[in-house]
């Protein structure tokens, strides 16, 4: 009897190959998301062109009701979300993200929202969508039609840092904060995509932008995309070991609403390293902090 398994991080191949010979037991997310100053949508780009059986999962829409974006939903609100895109306790569910310049961004957010919730037999499609395409594999248009199945989640608050933890460990500095927005924005050089907030850091935190956990990827036509990898478990060390992180010791990670923070959380979990989230990330910082809370600091 063959054995179904799929790594944390999958090529288009293993996916390809698991799709053919395990089509129940798999399913596939479309997590394509923008930032809200891009003028571009993620379920308008996932009807365009996605992956042949895959659903669209919308981060916007799974969480839940908040003064800030993207706060992680209820267990019963997570349950019936993916109950409903055909996701039972059973179900390995694979990841993907379609953005044009980055291989990893919104798909990590997913990847962790289900192992937060309990579901850990989840994978992330290595390169994403244009990996998939790059092999020549089929893509369709439209929206995909799957059967409801149920789905029982359970959340573990100790991978959850809340607003007040925050707060907390800038006296008692019992973990690392490291925080995946570019370098522009965590030095208060570069605005924030929205526009009732402004730039800067977490007392005490260290800036590693999730850009940099990616590598240059050449496409067959030889066209460069210069984050279209995400990098060996080696130099992924080295890029948290430059930042001045110590990966053997507690880690956060914050971003400007809690989505690409969790790049830099898949990318410690490949070093084989557990990170939490600060879920309200630098939306709810600023908002709810004091001003002398909100650093900037020189290039």
């Amino acid at each position: 009897m063959t054995m179904f398994k799929l790594s944390t991080l999958v090529t288009s191949k293993a996916l390809a190959e698991s799709l053919d010979k395990f089509p129940n037991k798999l399913r596939v997310l479309d997590a394509t998301w923008f930032l809200p100053n891009s003028g571009r949508n993620g379920f308008k780009n996932y009807k365009e062109g996605h992956i042949p059986g895959a659903v669209f999962f919308d981060i916007d829409e799974c969480s839940a009701k908040s003064d800030y974006e993207h706060m992680l939903p209820s267990e019963s609100q997570f349950a019936d979300y993916v109950g409903n895109l055909g996701i039972d306790n059973d179900t390995h569910v694979v990841v993907y993200n379609d953005n044009p310049e980055f291989a990893l961004f919104s798909a990590p957010r997913v990847w962790w929202t289900f192992k937060v919730f309990g579901h850990h037999s989840v994978s992330i499609l290595n390169g994403g969508l244009k990996a998939w395409k790059d092999d020549r594999r089929e893509i369709v248009s439209g929206v995909e039609s799957v059967p409801k199945k149920s789905f029982k989640a359970k959340l573990n608050t100790g991978w959850i840092k809340s607003y007040e933890d925050m707060v907390d460990n800038i006296k008692s500095k019992k973990f690392q904060v490291i925080d995946a927005r570019s370098s522009g924005r965590f030095h208060g050089t570069q605005p924030e995509p929205r526009q009732d907030t402004k730039p800067g850091h977490i007392p005490g935190s260290y800036s590693i932008p999730f850009t940099n956990i990616l590598a240059p990827y050449t496409s067959p036509d030889g066209t460069v995309l210069e984050h279209g990898s995400i990098k060996s478990v080696e130099e992924l060390k080295n890029t948290f070991n430059e930042a001045g992180v110590d990966l053997n010791s507690p880690l956060t990670a914050s971003c400007g609403s809690g989505v690409t923070a969790c790049c830099l959380v898949f990318a410690a979990y490949l070093c084989n390293k557990e990170t939490c989230v600060y879920d309200g990330s630098w939306l709810e910082w600023y908002k709810r902090s004091t001003p002398d809370l909100r650093e900037q600091c020189p290039e």
